[in-house]
């Protein structure tokens, strides 16, 4: 299977240069299409009779070289890659319009989401990878052997430079300790599993580092000094590439605790139950809405489903409507209402006391393989995790 790798790059000054332009025409060659192609659905809104035909990126491409490319000089300092690929994404960006999968595509700003793409004579060595008009650039680690990409993709964050391209992967199939767990989701805690186990988001919760909220505050304390400075002036700037720090460390932790539980499930669980959140949904509650944000649940999704095909686990994702958190996981007798508040799931009918969400992941485990008691464990020691 074909796995994306993502690593960061170690440029020189003149290299950081020559990477700047690439983004740049990128950028500009995308928003002139935008210009472009916005222009021509306006007037075949306004002229029924008299449509234009909408360009491809084929058309684009020739257009461009015909009508901007002669009059900007910079376009020939860089690879021609870069502009033909921002124009095929941006015709990618139409279709998905059209088909209504997303919206109007924006007109991209710089230093926001630098990225262009490149193809041909791309090598890659021990810790560097040579790519066309720019050269050898060296990588913070050991690339994969025996690698040859037909195309990567550069991007920038917060003034750092990071390739990524496709890799192929063989299937790995790990021995599974678990046969079935149950996940639950959470605020409080990230996931809750079956076994037990409690993951809380190392987001909110570092060991031996700051804290979440210790960057938050710092985050609206640069913005606040900032406000009073010059657009595009030094300092402004300066404040900018902190903020854009503070942001990128943020997503940087959330990313690396996705990554390792995700990893963890896959790797030694043979079938792996979550449910179908509406997160979009829960991102309508002003309340909810930063901690279902932080949390990335749909990250976490993504991630699941590519990681249990890579290590031979199944993943089972429930209906969103399962009352899950509302079902005793003892007697199956399911609640009216439950409030969110309500933090220990207290069963009427039998008397059982259990931590909500592990209740929750103890029922998503029992609906996905009802053969397999709890998760593989035995009656003992779901007696044991039930009374805790």
């Amino acid at each position: 299977m074909l796995l994306g790798f993502k690593t960061e790059l170690h440029p020189t000054n003149q290299q950081k240069t020559l990477l700047a332009k690439h983004a740049g025409v990128a950028r500009h060659a995308y928003n002139w299409g935008l210009w472009l192609t916005k222009n021509i659905l306006n007037h075949n809104s306004n002229n029924p009779d008299g449509k234009l035909k909408f360009p491809t990126a084929i058309d684009l491409y020739k257009l461009l070289v015909a009508m901007v490319k002669p009059n900007n000089y910079w376009y020939y300092e860089v690879s021609k890659c870069a502009p033909q690929y921002a124009l095929i994404y941006l015709s990618n960006a139409w279709k998905r319009c059209f088909t209504k999968v997303s919206g109007i595509p924006k007109f991209k700003k710089k230093g926001k989401d630098d990225s262009f793409t490149l193809d041909g004579s791309i090598s890659v060595d021990f810790n560097r990878i040579k790519l066309p008009r720019i050269g050898w650039i060296k990588t913070f680690e050991i690339l994969p052997d025996n690698v040859t990409p037909k195309s990567v993709t550069i991007s920038r964050k917060a003034d750092r430079w990071f390739v990524s391209f496709k890799i192929e992967r063989e299937t790995q199939i790990t021995d599974k300790s678990v046969d079935v767990v149950g996940v639950d989701l959470g605020i409080k805690s990230l996931a809750t599993l079956s076994t037990g186990e409690v993951f809380v988001c190392e987001a909110f919760r570092r060991k031996g580092a700051k804290s979440y909220r210790r960057l938050e505050a710092k985050l609206s304390r640069e913005q606040y000094l900032n406000r009073h400075k010059t657009k595009l002036s030094n300092n402004w700037k300066k404040a900018q590439l902190k903020i854009a720090q503070l942001h990128n460390k943020i997503a940087n932790i959330r990313k690396d605790t996705l990554h390792k539980l995700t990893t963890y499930l896959a790797k030694n669980h043979s079938q792996i139950v979550i449910e179908d959140l509406n997160v979009s949904g829960m991102m309508s509650n002003h309340k909810l809405a930063k901690a279902v944000a932080d949390m990335g649940f749909y990250e976490f999704r993504r991630q699941l489903e590519y990681k249990c095909e890579l290590y031979g686990s199944e993943l089972v994702v429930m209906d969103r409507w399962f009352p899950s958190s509302k079902t005793c996981s003892r007697c199956g007798v399911v609640k009216e209402s439950l409030l969110l508040s309500e933090r220990v799931f207290n069963c009427e009918h039998c008397d059982f006391i259990c931590d909500r969400d592990l209740n929750a992941a103890l029922n998503l485990a029992m609906a996905g393989s009802s053969s397999v008691t709890a998760c593989g464990l035995d009656n003992a020691d779901v007696a044991r995790l039930k009374q805790e």
